[in-house]
């Protein structure tokens, strides 16, 4: 069996998509459905059942999913053995972080990786948590920092830390006076316009749903994805956020917002950081998860 075939066959099965395989592993489809069709040949096996919607493993077909998964990461293992003769770890991993820590993030563990890994190479993306975790079982992503994670069959969880989040709003001036920034309960919150990300965005599940336990409903003034754009539109007025402090002291205006400490109940956001429990992790993988466990406690919770 030729590993490329493996790989193609690996990726297909796991995307559930022949497009969608091509796409992320940059070769032509054509190219990619004539690999596959090669492996069916040899092995004198149906391995995916094509249908309108993509493409999904037949029973011989998971079985050698299971197989082949091993076999492509003893081939990375052996790689990474053989750079060790050279004196270092080797080899590419792909890490996802949510956007309201990516700016917080992407620089100091790049510079870690660099230090203690110099032969690998890392990439960095953001992404939600409920699409990081799909990233993470096809493939995408090696290792993902995820808010308020369920436990899945599919990934594996290890606490982070908790954060806790604030009431953003523009910092006062002579022309906005607001409260001074004492504590505010989440019953008043409830009360106010907020610019929040749109569903299914783990932060604004998580704010719903503690708003429901004690019989209460968001306002939403505007739904927007992304950070940046939020903090944009609560320094034009348009409302206030819920966000971390960390979200806020990366912005490149932090000191155009006051925050205000919440409780009647606190709002505090677990963090993890997740793998696929599906494709055992490479040594290069399981240093880089160190090195980002260790740069999130030191950047996001300083002592």
């Amino acid at each position: 069996m030729d590993l490329k075939q493996l790989e193609y066959f690996v990726r297909v099965a796991e995307m559930g998509s022949f497009t969608r395989a091509a796409q992320a592993l940059d070769v032509a489809q054509p190219a990619l459905s004539r690999q596959v069709r090669l492996l069916e040949v040899e092995l004198r096996q149906n391995l995916l059942l094509r249908n309108g919607r993509g493409a999904v493993p037949t029973d011989a077909g998971r079985l050698l999913l299971e197989h082949a998964r091993g076999i492509l990461h003893q081939v990375e293992r052996a790689r990474e053995e053989l750079g060790r003769v050279g004196g270092a770890l080797a080899g590419r991993v792909a890490i996802g972080l949510p956007p309201s820590l990516s700016r917080a993030l992407s620089v100091p563990i790049t510079r870690a990786v660099r230090q203690q890994l110099p032969q690998a190479s890392v990439s960095i993306c953001e992404g939600l948590s409920t699409n990081m975790q799909e990233w993470l079982a096809t493939g995408r992503l090696d290792i993902a920092v995820l808010y308020n994670a369920q436990p899945a069959p599919s990934i594996e969880l290890t606490p982070l830390l908790e954060e806790d989040l604030f009431l953003v709003q523009p910092a006062p001036s002579e022309l906005t006076q607001y409260p001074p920034p004492g504590p505010i309960a989440l019953k008043d919150i409830s009360l106010l316009p907020l610019v929040i990300p749109s569903r299914p965005n783990a932060l604004r599940m998580f704010v719903e749903t503690e708003m429901a336990n004690l019989g209460l409903r968001p306002q939403i003034a505007l739904e927007i994805d992304g950070v940046a754009a939020i903090l944009d539109l609560v320094a034009d007025g348009a409302g206030a956020a819920l966000l971390s402090r960390n979200a806020v002291n990366s912005s490149q205006r932090p000191d155009a917002f006051q925050l205000r400490a919440i409780h009647q109940p606190p709002l505090r956001a677990r963090l993890s950081i997740a793998t696929s429990s599906q494709r055992p992790s490479t040594l290069t993988q399981k240093t880089c998860l160190d090195l980002l466990r260790n740069t999130a406690l030191r950047v996001l919770h300083p002592a």
